[in-house]
């Protein structure tokens, strides 16, 4: 096997472990999204517990950084129209803010 001379083979040394500092990786944004679409005691309870299940989801994850809550209370979810934290929330996510939304139709459990 023919070596050119003008070039220094450097050998890969073995590491064990990672240098990298955890605060060097940036955390995601992470937002969420809930709506109930009616104004009855049970939805309130749900728009309520909702809230507070994201909120706590978003904040126990070390590598997530929490960016808000969005919540439309008794909102159609049939067009954007009238769905102000929605809308917020998309231009908060155009706007850089927010990396990540999660939302459910049913919740965390």
């Amino acid at each position: 096997m023919a070596v050119n001379k003008n070039v220094m083979i450097i050998p890969a040394i073995k590491r064990v472990g990672n240098s990298r500092k955890e605060d060097d990786t940036p955390k995601l944004r992470v937002a969420a999204y809930c709506r109930v679409s009616t104004d009855s005691d049970e939805q309130a309870s749900s728009y309520e517990v909702q809230i507070e299940q994201y909120t706590e989801f978003i904040k126990k994850n070390s590598e997530w950084e929490f960016a808000g809550i969005f919540a439309d209370d008794g909102i159609s979810g049939t067009n954007t129209k009238n769905r102000d934290e929605f809308n917020r929330m998309i231009d908060e996510c155009m706007a850089g803010k927010i990396d990540m939304v999660i939302t459910s139709s049913f919740g965390l459990e």
